[in-house]
């Protein structure tokens, strides 16, 4: 019997597992859903850069001079902005120049309210704050309201001025005193003090009246004569000033005149004599304010501006070096817009450095 070999049995291949995708209804829904939440983060995304660009303002500066919300909507675009004169008036430069210029530049803002607290302070610098604050209200066509605080006299009416001729856009809160119209260059005289110790003032000088202020000699008659006058011409500028921010009076100077004594007032007197408006709170000028800006004062973002305040709320070497620089600029012989009993370098007391 023959053998016949038999062929080697491979093993039958293994099949390899498919995988069917099948289709359904599910499927398109997941789509759609997906579409929808892509399309939602798109819009949160805008929406939050919106409000970032929108509150950036926030953070703005300008000379250390920042931007903060007061009151009113913080997502509205339209602003009413609040400057404040405080302190003693000096050369009218720094903090209080940078709020109005911060206002001027920014188109976001309709309206001002300029919140006065001072005493007033020199002339130049009372008048150069005025000029700035009626630059502002007329190129961009806006509305400007006072609020008075504690107390705007001398120079510190002669900046709430800048209403123009507007009705209603001067308030002062019941406490304020106000008025103090007038004009005063301080001089004391000490010669006798001088003479009682044997110290003569031996200053070498190039005319007799470049020392027309000195304390330590007898004020002739004809430089007394020519301080008064000095006196009399920024005595009559002041009462301009006036009738350009109180039509009344420019119908009946008289009555200024009667008031323009240097003498103070009270809200009420104020009010009855036409000095002031309205007797109210800062609310209430921040609503007259939108009132004529013909916005929304609760659609509206009301802002202030504020200088940082360093590490416990104490000043820098550099501003304590100001101070005493501007208390020492007070003792320099000049005209003043300034309610005061006191030496002008006491009341640098009342000096804000930021000024």
């Amino acid at each position: 019997m023959s053998h016949v070999p038999s062929e080697p049995v491979h093993p039958a291949p293994a099949q390899q597992p498919q995988i069917i995708i099948q289709s359904s209804g599910s499927s398109l829904g997941w789509r759609i859903l997906s579409g929808v939440a892509c399309f939602g983060l798109f819009l949160c995304m805008v929406i939050i850069i919106g409000q970032a660009i929108a509150y950036s303002e926030y953070f703005n500066t300008r000379d250390g001079v920042s931007e903060k919300f007061h009151s009113g909507s913080k997502s509205a675009s339209n602003k009413i902005a609040i400057i404040n004169v405080t302190g003693v008036i000096m050369s009218g430069e720094g903090y209080i120049r940078n709020q109005i210029d911060m206002a001027q530049e920014d188109d976001d803002v309709k309206a001002i309210v300029v919140r006065v607290d001072s005493p007033g302070g020199t002339v130049t610098g009372s008048d150069y704050i005025l000029h700035h604050l009626n630059r502002v209200r007329t190129e961009r066509d806006i509305p400007l309201v006072v609020s008075m605080g504690g107390a705007a006299t001398s120079g510190g009416y002669y900046v709430a001025m800048a209403v123009g001729d507007q009705e209603d856009s001067i308030y002062a809160e019941p406490t304020t005193t106000t008025g103090s119209i007038g004009v005063i260059i301080p001089h004391y005289d000490i010669s006798g003090l001088m003479a009682r110790y044997d110290i003569e003032d031996d200053s070498i000088m190039s005319h007799p009246r470049k020392q027309m202020l000195s304390m330590t000699r007898d004020m002739p008659e004809e430089h007394r004569e020519i301080l008064q006058d000095y006196v009399n011409q920024a005595f009559t500028r002041f009462k301009e000033i006036v009738k350009e921010g109180r039509p009344e009076f420019r119908k009946n100077p008289e009555k200024l005149d009667e008031l323009a004594t240097g003498e103070i007032f009270t809200a009420t007197t104020a009010v009855n004599t036409g000095l002031v408006d309205k007797i109210g709170f800062l609310e209430e000028a921040i609503k007259r304010a939108a009132e004529l800006a013909n916005i929304d004062a609760e659609k509206t973002r009301v802002v202030e501006y504020t200088q940082p305040v360093s590490l416990f709320g104490l000043a820098s070497a550099n501003e304590q070096a100001m101070s005493w620089e501007k208390m020492i600029e007070m003792t320099t012989p000049k005209a003043y817009y300034l309610q005061s009993y006191f030496p002008p370098a006491l009341m640098g007391l009342r000096i804000d450095p930021r000024q």
